[in-house]
């Protein structure tokens, strides 16, 4: 009974595929058929992400170098990718005795894309966005800060995936039309 309940879904995932690839679906990191990598991933390596003043902007940049860079090819750098991240809290469940138990955490990372030849000349820019949130239970402040560091975490890894995934399309899109 294993068997055909494991045949089901292998024929339901090929069906998948072929019903993606049929309305023009292609995966965006996609190597290409020689093994090599992707359009989109091959011009993503050679991005530079400059250092940012501040944590949150170091943890941005620590997520888009792991995504950009991958496995560290070594590529040459043609582009750099300028950001800047805020992060901004807000109180969303207060009891009453005016106290907040909840916070709410709202990230903001406005990007530009470009050339790092002379005349630095925009390719792309966008901005992401992104919500998360932690509990403050029973005045525990110490426990809240740390739950603040990993929130700020999840925030900078949301907002590299979103923008990861604009300039990776950007750059599919830059291939098509060559």
């Amino acid at each position: 009974m294993a068997g055909v309940g494991r045949m089901a879904r292998r024929t339901a995932l090929l069906g998948g595929g072929a019903a993606l690839a049929g309305c023009g679906f292609r995966p965006l990191y996609a190597p290409a058929a020689s093994g090599a990598p992707g359009p989109a991933a091959a011009e993503m390596a050679a991005i530079y992400v400059p250092v940012f003043a501040d944590r949150p902007g170091q943890l941005l940049r620590q997520e888009l170098q792991q995504r950009f860079e991958g496995t560290g090819t070594g590529t040459a750098k043609r582009y750099e990718l300028v950001a800047s991240i805020a992060v901004n809290a807000e109180a969303i469940a207060i009891q009453r005795d005016s106290s907040s138990s909840r916070i709410r955490l709202i990230g903001s990372a406005p990007w530009v894309l470009r050339t790092l030849s002379l005349d630095h000349a925009v390719l792309a820019q966008g901005t992401s966005r992104t919500l998360d949130g932690y509990n403050i239970l029973n005045q525990q402040f110490f426990a809240a800060d740390l739950e603040s560091e990993v929130v700020i975490r999840r925030v900078a890894a949301t907002l590299a995936d979103q923008i990861s995934t604009q300039v990776g399309a950007f750059f599919l899109r830059r291939a098509e039309a060559a």
